[in-house]
């Protein structure tokens, strides 16, 4: 999986970074408001009126990433937090046709508004600039004051009574003006701390000894993703965090407060529930829960495999069989998908390739070939094709003129129902193939539900738009999809591509699924209390080794921040909405090979050409967020619920092989050597290219540790002489001791030995 799940926008200094994610959702604005792959915070502005001020909502990401988890349909406008905004309980409008006039008036507004907005981000994004931010902080004061003076107007009417049950949930949503409650002086301190943590972010790199940098994108990932070399990962790993997260612990506590304070003040319990609540699941937390413990076999099984070849390719200094994986070994850095190392843990090596790239290449692909193609397998399905604007709007490569972008794979609705577009810089191999298709899943989602009014353009909840994404890569991601658009010689029927192609899947869909799970749980808790600053990374590693079975490969301290090193904690983006993805794309898939006639295995499905699929998904995404999710999940699937088992259907072929081959090496599954760590019996390193080096488990500069060196000989040469000469002493004075009488109490050399 590419890492569509980690990125987002970035601000330049001059202006600071926002998304088009970033500007979320205000109080009715739509969490999808731009599709961008997995998110960006909104920069908060405050108005400059006298009203209370409103912001975009900071809690939203891309469309994407869907629905914001501010955009919740339970009304906290109930609990209004501010009585000069809400009015009395006997002063609230009742009548509904009142009601419907105003929603229609606010719709006509909003596409305005947010088409604008919408247009101010693309051409920051597209072209970082001291110009294109200024304009992108005035659209979002205009966005602001919009929301604003919708959400009181909102907050007037009592739909406890109303009839029309689509009326009252655009209500709810409008309703919820979220960090506009703050003060105008908290909202603008709140506004400057997501400012500098992404900044932080966007900015940080790490450098060699010689002066050469390298930034995240793409450098420090390719570094991640294709060195084997124990010493060079390392030193990328920490360098990152040593570079972003240190960063941007300062500004973190006070961060958790305000956020806290905002949902506070909008009725609810903390930051955390107020992002919950957008799931309308009261059980929430149970259900993610026990669906993760029915995934863990497979986890446990696949983490096993791995750590047995990893134990092979850097032995057992590094890699304890019995203990949790050191973090920086797998690919990525953040271990969140493993698929980077599938040449390390390829089951049947000599059974044929499944990745396309150099067919791609020597066939003369280009990146508009590649969404082309995908438009192609959109219109198979009997779905829409995009818009000419498409083509001619959109970026698919990255500039050449010497424009500074934000290259992050994002998905763009500009709300006035024919401006789509997706900004990517695409490389051509087949992992972009697999993201172009992801991100044109988003957009058929947007055209899908365009005439909607706007307040239900979104996905039916957080994890709908990534899982209708993800769901078409399933189909285009296997060999007989390839083979059939001249990208494999073979359709993959053997047994050994069978297990090869589930092998390489379940890197990127298995792996995920503990630290897609922890991310959230770690921030709840801190939006919660029961994880303080005093100790973030502490309690950080510990769900990160209680999920993944992962470990520092270096001491850390809490002066360390690892959370901040992984972009959605500074960026203010939910994370468990990619839990609820990945899980509901297989319960998608299942549902669509099912409509498209498939016989056989679920991973050699494709539902390309299948009407019948398309016309079921089509049903589901003209729904957007007008119903509560398990309606849009009844009409796919026919029953209601969030479930693992399609996804065990789906890797059970590999679980059986996985089993029979951890058994037959006397694998054991989990960590129970939990203490164990790779630093413990690496007592000095140096990295490459790097001035740094491990010594003695401190992180130090070569000179630094060079004269730690010197003074250590020295030290140890001084004990031994030391050593040595009271050797000496104790024998002369002994043996002279024996040949003398005694004479009485003795003052000199022996009682001061003996007290010395």
């Amino acid at each position: 999986m590419r890492s569509h799940c980690r990125l987002c926008s970035y601000w330049s200094e001059a202006a600071g970074l926002c998304s088009p994610a970033a500007m979320g959702h205000t109080p009715g604005l739509p969490s999808l408001l731009f599709l961008l792959l997995c998110c960006g915070s909104p920069l908060l502005v405050p108005s400059q009126e006298t009203t209370p001020q409103v912001t975009t909502n900071q809690d939203t990401t891309n469309q994407a990433t869907t629905a914001s988890q501010t955009t919740t349909s339970q009304a906290t406008t109930s609990t209004a937090t501010n009585s000069s905004q809400t009015p009395g309980k006997s002063n609230l409008v009742t009548d509904e046709a009142e009601a419907g006039k105003f929603v229609e008036d606010y719709d006509r507004a909003s596409q305005v508004v947010w088409n604008q907005y919408t247009e101010a981000s693309w051409n920051y994004n597209t072209n970082i600039s001291t110009e294109t931010s200024k304009l992108l902080m005035q659209k979002n004061i205009q966005m602001a004051n919009h929301t604003l003076k919708y959400g009181i107007r909102a907050r007037q009417f009592d739909v406890t009574h109303f009839q029309n049950a689509t009326l009252k949930r655009m209500l709810r949503k409008i309703q919820d003006i979220e960090s506009a409650v703050l003060s105008t002086q908290e909202l603008e301190e709140y506004n400057q701390i997501l400012l500098d943590m992404e900044t932080t972010y966007s900015v940080a790199s790490v450098c060699y000894a010689n002066g050469t940098c390298l930034q995240l994108e793409p450098d420090l990932t390719h570094l991640m993703a294709t060195s084997r070399n124990y010493d060079e990962l390392l030193w990328a790993w920490r360098g990152w965090r040593d570079k972003a997260g240190r960063a941007i612990l300062p500004f973190f506590p006070k961060y958790v407060n305000l956020t806290n304070k905002a949902a506070q003040l909008n009725g609810h319990t903390n930051a955390g529930d107020s992002w919950r609540s957008v799931y309308e699941m009261p059980s929430l937390e149970q259900d993610l829960e026990q669906l993760f413990l029915e995934l863990q076999p497979l986890y446990l099984n696949l983490h096993a495999y791995v750590r047995r070849a990893l134990h092979r390719r850097y032995g057992p200094q590094v890699v304890n069989l019995e203990g949790p994986i050191p973090a920086h070994l797998l690919g990525n850095m953040w271990a969140q998908t493993w698929s980077n190392i599938f040449d390390l843990v390829m089951p049947y090596p000599s059974a044929p390739k499944l990745d396309a790239t150099e067919n791609m290449i020597s066939q003369g692909w280009t990146p508009k070939r590649m969404f082309e193609e995908a438009n192609n397998f959109f219109t198979s399905l009997g779905l829409l094709p995009v818009p000419p604007e498409f083509w001619t709007k959109s970026m698919l490569e990255k500039p050449t003129d010497g424009r500074e972008v934000v290259c992050h794979a994002s998905a763009w609705d500009f709300y006035n129902g024919k401006d789509f577009r997706i900004k990517q810089c695409t490389t051509v191999d087949m992992e972009d193939l697999v993201v172009a298709h992801h991100e044109m899943g988003h957009v058929q989602y947007f055209m899908q539900y365009k005439d909607l009014p706007v307040t239900f353009r979104e996905g039916a909840n957080p994890g709908f738009h990534e899982a209708v994404g993800d769901v078409m890569a399933l189909s285009v991601s296997t060999p007989k999809h390839l083979h059939s658009i001249n990208l494999l010689s073979s359709q993959g029927n053997s047994h050994e591509q069978s297990i090869n192609f589930l092998m390489k899947m379940a890197l990127d869909k298995i792996a995920f699924i503990p630290f897609s799970y922890l991310v959230d749980q770690w921030r709840w808790r801190v939006f919660g209390g029961s994880i303080t600053k005093e100790n973030y990374n502490q309690e950080w590693w510990s769900l990160r080794l209680k999920y993944q079975g992962l470990c520092p490969p270096v001491p850390r301290s809490q002066g360390d921040f690892d959370p901040g090193a992984k972009f959605h904690i500074p960026a203010n983006v939910p994370y468990i909405r990619y839990f609820v993805g990945f899980l509901i794309q297989f319960q998608f898939h299942e549902a669509l090979c099912r409509a498209a006639g498939h016989q056989g295995p679920l991973h050699e499905c494709d539902i390309y050409q299948s009407k019948e699929a398309g016309k079921l998904l089509a049903d589901a995404l003209k729904l957007g967020y007008s119903k509560p999710w398990p309606e849009a999940m009844r009409l796919v699937t026919g029953q209601p619920n969030m479930s693992a088992a399609a996804m065990m259907n789906y890797f059970k072929p590999l679980l059986d092989w996985l089993v029979a081959e951890n058994k037959r090496h006397g694998e054991t599954l989990g960590w129970p050597q939990y203490n164990w760590s790779p630093y413990s019996v690496r007592t000095e390193d140096k990295f490459p290219g790097s001035s740094r080096v491990n010594f003695l488990g401190l992180d130090l500069e070569e000179q630094q540790a060079r004269v730690g060196q010197w003074v250590l000989l020295f030290l140890g040469v001084t004990l031994l002489v030391a050593t040595l000469g009271l050797t000496q002493r104790l024998y002369s004075i002994r043996r002279h001791s024996f040949h003398q009488t005694h004479r009485g109490p003795q003052f000199g050399s022996e009682v001061e030995l003996r007290h010395s």
